[in-house]
């Protein structure tokens, strides 16, 4: 193996986790791997298929992450096929006649095109032994980004005759790794889990009052802040405008979102990944697993649903394990937008009965009803409301699929009244990503170490209880602002007893002092310049 790894790759070693996944795999252990960003989960894959006979398929949720990956394989001379919508008729049909030939090592490809039975039949021809899913999250109802396409991927692993499945992502939390094994029919999953942490990464929040500030203060630390840097916003609107500004300042930008043509997110992310553009202002349509190495900051300009998402994006600074900064601008409002979007995701009633009805009406027709034809018959419902309305069909064990994963209604007299149960397993769903929406609020008000924080939203403990790299270790606030609904939901932190009245005590930055009073989590103290201020009792420590 360390022959291969230094022929192959040119490596001397692999990094912390990447042994113990590499093993699992050979092993022929199905592995969910939850390794940070810039930590190699490509090469725990990449390593074992080279010891492993028959097909490697990896499934990207981006066309872009895909064409990023399969490039560097053949850059030291591995084959790799990518088939996606990006092909002409012709070139698609040249790369689906290598993989009958078994000329190719890796098959890349998206969970929507390996779902056509026609492609999964072509790759069934020949032995898959490795089966990678790539930013695995994307499979979890209960995951920050998740895409309904993932959804069939647990039904395409049965039809490709079970080969070893290797999960990879950067986040998740204990829910969402249990639903990644329970979505795939794998409770066996060998979990290895290295941690988030990454003391290169330096987080701090910025507060504006209104629009016009956060524009300024997005302008001002772009410009300040030496290197090359992603600015996140939420809406393609505010791309836009973040964008106009930068130029307007004279700095090299360019954008990407969903609503660009291909060829011009392509050109645009080849100006970024080359230099070309410094900075890349774009939705979060941008970003996952791409390998640029020396990002030096990562701003949002808007609020992101969740921890998972924050953590997801910003920890695409500081790949090379340099210093860098994660930057959140935080103005009350933005979280209007995430509610709004929140109100959009599920399904409702009328969604799954639409889509029952259709199966029926299909169903009497021709019998086993594949997804491109239930898609032409639906024009009404969104093709992400409609998958999870056949995931929600096959739970309550009214649909099933077979090898060619065409669809077969089990009854096809479900009342009204069960149908609208089933879609009540959501109201659980969206009362969570309120929550979670909530401790992102909480985040950005907080005056508790941020690094903690994410820790402890992710379920991990650590020693210590400041990282020293966060703004609120390196100038500890005065007090904690956090409104009261906000508050309720903070991370839970372990209560001891405070300093006492009259005690002498230091804090970083403004020195000793004494204790004038003391009560729950907030300590007043006095300095000798006769100035009193408040602090997190977290950041006092006793002389």
């Amino acid at each position: 193996m360390r022959d291969t790894l230094q022929e192959a790759f040119g490596l001397r070693r692999l990094r912390p986790g990447q042994r113990e996944v590499i093993d699992s795999v050979l092993a022929r252990r199905h592995t969910l791997a939850v390794m940070p960003t810039g930590a190699g989960k490509s090469l725990c894959y990449q390593l074992p298929a080279l010891k492993m006979p028959g097909a490697t398929v990896v499934v990207s949720p981006l066309i872009s992450l895909m064409k990023d990956q399969a490039e560097k394989l053949e850059d030291v001379g591995l084959e790799a096929a990518e088939v996606n919508s990006t092909l002409t008729t012709r070139e698609e049909e040249e790369v689906l006649d290598r993989i009958r030939q078994a000329d190719h090592e890796f098959i890349f490809t998206t969970p929507e095109r390996i779902a056509d039975p026609e492609f999964l039949a072509t790759i069934r021809r020949n032995p898959v032994s490795l089966f990678v899913i790539d930013e695995a999250h994307c499979i979890s109802q209960w995951g920050h980004d998740f895409r309904p396409a993932y959804l069939q991927l647990g039904a395409i692993v049965a039809a490709l005759g079970h080969p070893t499945v290797l999960a990879l992502t950067a986040t998740a939390t204990e829910d969402v790794i249990a639903d990644i094994g329970k979505q795939l029919g794998l409770d066996d999953m060998r979990v290895i889990n290295t941690g988030i942490y990454r003391s290169n990464l330096h987080y701090q929040v910025v507060t504006a009052t209104d629009e016009s500030e956060k524009l300024s203060h997005a302008v001002r630390l772009a410009r300040d802040t030496e290197g090359s840097g992603i600015i996140y916003t939420a809406t393609v609107k505010a791309v836009e405008e973040v964008l106009g500004a930068l130029q307007e300042a004279g700095l090299s930008a360019t954008s990407y979102h969903g609503q660009m043509g291909t060829r011009m997110r392509t050109e645009n992310q080849d100006m970024f990944m080359s230099g070309a553009s410094r900075i890349m202002v774009a939705t979060n349509a941008f970003g996952m697993g791409i390998d640029k190495q020396d990002i030096r900051f990562v701003i949002h300009y808007q609020l992101p649903a969740n921890l998972e998402a924050y953590y997801q994006e910003s920890g695409r600074a500081g790949r090379d394990g340099n210093d860098s900064d994660c930057i959140l601008l935080h103005y009350a409002r933005d979280r209007q937008v995430q509610q709004f979007f929140l109100a959009r995701r599920y399904p409702g009633a009328d969604d799954i009965s639409q889509v029952y009805t259709a199966l029926q009406e299909l169903g009497a027709q021709t019998g086993p009803v594949t997804l491109e034809r239930l898609q032409d018959s639906l024009d009404d419902v969104h093709d992400n409301r409609m998958q999870v309305a056949l995931k929600l069909l096959k739970d309550g064990e009214l649909l099933r699929q077979d090898e060619q994963l065409a669809y077969h209604l089990v009854r096809a007299n479900a009342k009204p009244k069960e149908l609208r149960q089933l879609v009540d397993v959501y109201r659980d769903k969206s009362a969570r990503d309120h929550d979670a929406l909530d401790r992102m609020v909480f985040y950005a008000q907080t005056g508790f170490c941020r690094w903690k924080v994410l820790l402890e939203y992710f379920g991990e403990e650590v020693e210590w209880s400041h990282c020293g790299g966060c703004d609120n270790c390196r100038r500890p606030p005065e007090q904690d602002l956090s409104p009261e609904h906000v508050r309720h939901h903070a991370p839970p932190m372990q209560v001891e007893k405070g300093p006492e009245v009259g005690q002498a005590v230091k804090v970083a930055r403004y020195g000793e002092g004494r204790v004038v009073s003391s009560a729950g989590d907030k300590v007043t103290i006095s300095f000798p310049n006769s100035e009193t201020r408040t602090f997190l009792r977290n950041y006092v420590e006793l002389v």
